[in-house]
């Protein structure tokens, strides 16, 4: 279940009111055996997160818990491989380590966890432990779903075993000696894994506590949106300061003004955990499958609680960066005025809610320039390939700007409009290409046609 340090981002837990106010909650008072699979048909991942559940289901209550805790704990989005079936695994998860593939979480009692009691999967929730008793890597969040209630995990077992069982076996991990010997992990764990379970805060409200339930438990946010060590843990003093996540960037969620959520107000934060937009930015790349899977599947209380928690959070320390080369930025404006301004307007103001406004913009701040490199070169599709694509999705440009080109462009428009960062080199751009395994192009004078 995901690896060493992973991928894709934010998630939340689901109705926790009784966890965080003392408050019952009905839908999840019931436990009861789990169904029986239902017989195994092509399901597409969305509507396996979002077919109503009938009353006549034995145990329905406890069923609709756990399918609602499956979308808001983004399962999907790491479960799912391009073109496979929902929840079946598979997709292969680019670490520091090596290539570790997701396995099958459906029903199946082969090739799933459709044997595994309840004691099994608190384990392996808790104390990444699998059924077998073999170490789970720490990039299966473990550390954060520590934080989930017994009834928490009883609910999703319960809806994962009531999943079609499908018979499928990913391939084996590639993972690098001596990462490949899974009992290191439990040096890991001496390291790194706190103990305590989720601890209500009574200084705060019970809105914040149940935030910040959503955010540091299932949601596990700080994984991507946190920096790692060279050992693939958080760096703790660094929590929510942004970070690279497969060739993107998981931005600063602080209140910093400039690369982090200091502008955005809760209303904005809520919004964009809805629909992927508001009056400030699109979502792209890995983050658009947390939100087609988990955030716009959530109740509107739990992603405002999610905002109230994230806006308390300090603001991260700003960073001096040096002016570009007036020579540089010309060249950009002028390649910004050529390609990019007739959907973003010349004043980078853009059409908010539709395409992206660029000033000021967090996203093209963040002091790693990667994500906006990709989205220059690979267009937003990249790593979204199962999100369905629209007019108003950003284009690869790939095939018309060089190297130097992206580069200059990059850095005009992180230093126009408000905007304050620095510059992108040439080379940066290049390894970013070589990473997206797309080819360079070499443009004459007379070649502003090519296609």
């Amino acid at each position: 279940m995901k690896t060493l340090y992973r991928v894709r981002t934010v998630a939340s837990v689901v109705a926790v009111a009784a966890l965080i106010t003392g408050v019952p909650d009905p839908a999840t008072s019931q436990t009861s055996p789990a169904l029986p699979a239902h017989p195994v048909t092509k399901i597409l991942p969305i509507d396996l997160l979002t077919r109503p559940i009938p009353d006549s289901t034995p145990n329905a209550a406890q069923l609709r818990r756990g399918q609602y805790l499956v979308a808001a704990s983004d399962c999907m989005s790491c479960h799912v491989r391009d073109g496979g079936e929902a929840l079946a695994g598979g997709l292969g998860l680019e670490t520091p380590f090596g290539v570790i593939y997701s396995p099958n979480i459906t029903s199946d009692k082969d090739t799933g966890i459709g044997n595994w009691t309840g004691e099994q999967f608190y384990r392996a929730m808790h104390d990444g432990i699998d059924d077998e008793g073999k170490n789970l890597y720490p990039a299966f969040p473990y550390p954060w779903f520590r934080l989930i209630s017994r009834e928490d995990d009883d609910a999703i077992l319960a809806f994962l075993k009531a999943t079609p069982a499908i018979r499928y076996s990913p391939p084996q991990n590639e993972v690098r000696f001596p990462f490949n010997i899974r009992s290191t992990v439990k040096g890991w764990n001496l390291l790194y894994l706190d103990s305590h379970e989720f601890q209500v805060n009574k200084n705060q409200s019970a809105e914040w506590n149940r935030g910040a339930y959503l955010v540091n438990g299932l949601g596990h946010c700080s994984e991507c949106h946190t920096p790692k060590n060279a050992l693939g843990a958080n760096k703790t003093s660094q929590e929510f300061y942004g970070a690279p996540v497969d060739h993107w960037v998981a931005p600063d969620l602080t209140g910093n003004n400039r690369t982090g959520l200091g502008r955005w107000n809760i209303d904005d934060i809520a919004e964009y955990l809805s629909s992927g937009r508001n009056s400030h930015a699109g979502g792209g790349g890995a983050m658009a499958d947390v939100i087609t899977y988990s955030t716009s599947l959530m109740s509107d209380a739990d992603r405002h609680a999610v905002a109230v928690y994230l806006k308390s959070q300090a603001a991260s320390p700003s960073v001096a960066n040096t002016r570009p080369e007036a020579g540089v930025m010309r060249r950009g404006g002028a390649i910004y005025s050529d390609v990019c301004a007739s959907c973003h307007l010349e004043n980078g103001v853009g059409q908010p809610r539709y395409l992206p406004p660029l000033a000021p913009n967090a996203v093209l701040q963040q002091s790693d320039p990667i994500g906006l490199e990709q989205l220059i070169l690979a267009g937003a599709r990249i790593g979204t390939s199962r999100a369905s694509p629209s007019p108003l999705t950003m284009p690869s440009f790939a095939w018309k700007l060089s190297d130097q080109e992206v580069a200059d462009v990059a850095t005009f428009v992180r230093n126009s409009w408000g905007n304050e960062a620095s510059a992108v080199s040439v080379s940066d751009v290049r390894k970013a290409r070589k990473l997206l395994k797309l080819e360079s192009v070499h443009l004459t004078a007379n070649s502003g046609d090519q296609n």
